[in-house]
Formats: C-alpha cells, sequence, structure tokens
C-alpha cells in the first residue's frame, strides 16, 4: 500500500470530475447492487497506464453530450476491498488494474481492461467509451 499522501493526488484526478469514489465494501454495494440506469466503474490504479492513458481518457470522455447517470471510482492497491467487491460485479471479466466498466441496469455493457488500455493514447481510449456513451447513455 502506497503512502496517502502519494495517492490522494491521483484520486482527486477523478474526483474533481465528479466521480464519485467508493472506499468501502458497503459503499460499492449501495451504488452498484440493484443500480438503475448506467454507471461507470473505473478501477483506478497507481500505475503509469493509470496516469498516462485511464484518468485523462475519462476526463475527455466525460465532455461528451451523453456519458453515464453515475459516475463511480475504486482505487486498485488501496482500497483493496471496495475494489474486490466492484470486481465482484464484472462478471466474466479478470480482475485488472487500471479497469473501466460501463455498467447499465446492474449488468456489465462495456469494459475495458489493462490489454485495452496499456500503449494507447488518451484519446483513442476516450473514444472508445464515447462510442460506448453513445450507445448505451442515450
Amino acid at each position: 500500500m502506497y503512502d496517502e499522501r502519494f495517492v490522494t493526488p491521483m484520486r482527486q484526478e477523478l474526483t474533481r470530475l465528479g466521480v464519485e469514489e467508493l472506499r468501502t465494501p458497503d459503499e460499492v454495494d449501495a451504488r452498484l447492487k440493484d443500480a438503475k440506469g448506467t454507471t461507470l466503474v473505473v478501477v483506478n490504479s497507481i500505475c503509469g497506464c493509470a496516469a498516462r492513458m485511464a484518468r485523462p481518457a475519462v476526463a475527455m470522455a466525460l465532455t461528451n453530450e451523453h456519458k453515464p447517470d453515475h459516475l463511480t471510482t475504486v482505487f486498485a492497491g488501496q482500497d483493496a476491498d471496495a475494489t474486490d467487491r466492484a470486481r465482484g460485479y464484472f462478471t466474466g471479466y479478470p480482475p485488472s488494474s487500471p479497469q473501466i466498466a460501463l455498467m447499465k441496469d446492474g449488468k456489465v455493457v462495456f469494459m475495458l481492461e489493462r490489454w485495452q488500455i496499456e500503449g494507447r493514447p488518451a484519446d483513442a481510449i476516450a473514444e472508445d467509451l464515447v462510442g460506448a456513451f453513445e450507445e448505451h447513455c442515450k
């Protein structure tokens, strides 16, 4: 686990955009269990691909006209229990960090795993997210 003083700015990159941070399993369940509408779940991470690609891509995608009803995040490696609980909702997908899921009425309808994030420019990842938003969030 990393020093919270080091991690806080990484958390704030998403929370300042209005993304709700879920730090406990109870918070995850309160937001995801029986969720209606669309929910973005960003599995944040301290890794370079989260810093250079995933978080900037989320910021770019959230400027789109159509976006999820709810924006949430958990932080892998820091809030382990909350992250594990969130991943429990990602049926059929192995855990990865970072990872971005779009859920509709409690089911994953779009997923970006680390292998789809790592090594790609943030704007390309943002395009993938916007495509999912356009398909599922209108």
